[in-house]
């Protein structure tokens, strides 16, 4: 009569052969949450980026068109000017809080640097995902 099938020895072997395979794969899916939190960042770093890009542009036109963000402060960390200019973000000097949440950091100051001029702003989320912006003064 022959015997069917697979010897305990062999199963063992597969096992350990698959955990082996586990063990070397898991690490480069467990930094996910990193990744997502940096990429989040840096899509509204870009927004940030493309919004003061745009407004400049209107501001040349016409100084009555676009957005007049205030020049003497610290752009990187005007609020208020930024929830305007990108809507559905909520901006923050503060700790960030929630998944649509950003803390604006630097040291942008428009009003020495001029018109046309572009500064660096940090961007942080929640999940401490950084990313910069460039931002062109108005």
């Amino acid at each position: 009569m022959k015997n069917k099938g697979f010897t305990l020895i062999e199963l063992v072997v597969v096992i350990v052969i698959l955990g082996i395979l586990a063990a070397t794969a898991l690490p480069k899916f467990v930094d996910f949450k990193s990744d997502a939190a940096t990429a989040a960042a840096s899509g509204v770093a870009g927004a940030m980026s493309s919004a003061s890009a745009m407004n400049y542009a209107k501001r040349q036109i016409s100084s009555s068109a676009g957005y007049a963000l205030s020049p003497t402060s610290n752009v990187c960390t005007d609020t208020t000017d930024w929830g305007t200019l990108v809507p559905g973000i909520t901006f923050t000097t503060s700790t960030p809080s929630g998944n649509s949440s950003y803390q604006l950091t630097g040291t942008g100051n428009c009003a020495s640097s001029g018109s046309g001029a572009v500064v660096s702003c940090t961007v942080t989320n929640a999940n401490a995902g950084t990313a910069t912006a460039q931002v062109t003064c108005p």
